[in-house]
């Protein structure tokens, strides 16, 4: 794939939900997630500055899942305070929700430019017709992530790595300030996440917030500013080399996870907990 290309904005609407300029672009006070009294998230409290790129790993069942749906606004947290840009998260736009490619429907019969032209929505109402400007724009998005050519096909015909591609060229159409991928980069090989990642490096120049759900702790030392440890508590959030402690790991994955020290710090190998559960 093709270095990503500069972007021109269009004109915009205002945002629907107004922003502090000082407050952080996300912050968590307290927030707990209960399914039949038992604890999804347990009084989880954290914040992010504007352009981080964070990490979140934790075991299968952690709450991963649970915690993006909470900051993305579609699950109302039992108790706690979700807070994007100093205001509740109903309301924004900003907010780019990117689910598990499991959780789609490949079959439905759109194209990848229709599915860009969703992240345009909130910018034009639901009653206004996407015009010229906006085509352009969807296009736009579409070269900087190298589907340009394939604006036209069916998703379902696109690999798993250009799927990711076309929906974060969804969110730089709804020119989203705060970004939740949950496990993009499963089942793509190293070509395919290397594509992936050029495209983050792009969102950190343009200021983009982006969490990230993984199961590849190395990885997420590796290619993060910083990293969150997950196990419906929060175990730790800062850089790697702080939160991959031997203490932390093992709270996180009891005895699921195999643990080498080396030189230059603890390696993992192996997570085998819960397989098959949903975080």
């Amino acid at each position: 794939m093709s270095n990503p290309r500069r972007l021109s904005i269009p004109t915009l609407s205002s945002r629907h939900a107004p922003h502090q300029a000082e407050a952080p672009i996300l912050e968590l006070s307290g927030v707990t997630v209960r399914y039949d009294g038992i604890a999804a998230l347990d009084d989880v409290s954290f914040q992010l500055a504007v352009g981080e790129r964070v990490a979140v790993v934790g075991p299968n069942g952690a709450g991963k899942s649970t915690l993006f749906r909470v900051i993305a606004g579609v699950l109302e947290p039992t108790a706690g305070q979700v807070k994007i840009a100093g205001h509740g998260p109903g309301g924004h736009i900003c907010i780019a929700f990117v689910p598990q490619r499991s959780e789609v429907d490949w079959s439905f019969p759109v194209s990848v430019a229709d599915v860009v032209m969703m992240g345009r929505i909130g910018r034009l109402g639901l009653l206004r017709h996407p015009g010229g400007e906006d085509w352009r724009y969807v296009h736009q998005c579409l070269e900087v992530v190298g589907l340009a050519e394939l604006a036209g096909r069916q998703i379902g015909e696109l690999s798993g790595g250009q799927q990711q591609r076309m929906f974060i060229a969804r969110a730089l159409a709804q020119e989203a300030e705060l970004m939740l991928m949950d496990e993009p980069l499963t089942g793509l090989d190293v070509p395919a996440q290397e594509g992936i990642f050029r495209i983050l490096d792009e969102l950190r120049r343009r200021r983009v917030t982006v969490m990230v759900a993984t199961h590849d702790l190395n990885l997420a030392a590796e290619r993060f500013d910083r990293v969150m440890l997950l196990n419906h508590r929060l175990l730790g959030i800062g850089l790697p080399a702080e939160v991959f402690s031997t203490e932390h790991l093992r709270a996180a994955y009891g005895g699921h996870l195999r643990l080498v020290q080396t030189e230059n710090g603890v390696m993992v190998l192996s997570d085998t907990c819960c397989e098959g559960d949903h975080g």
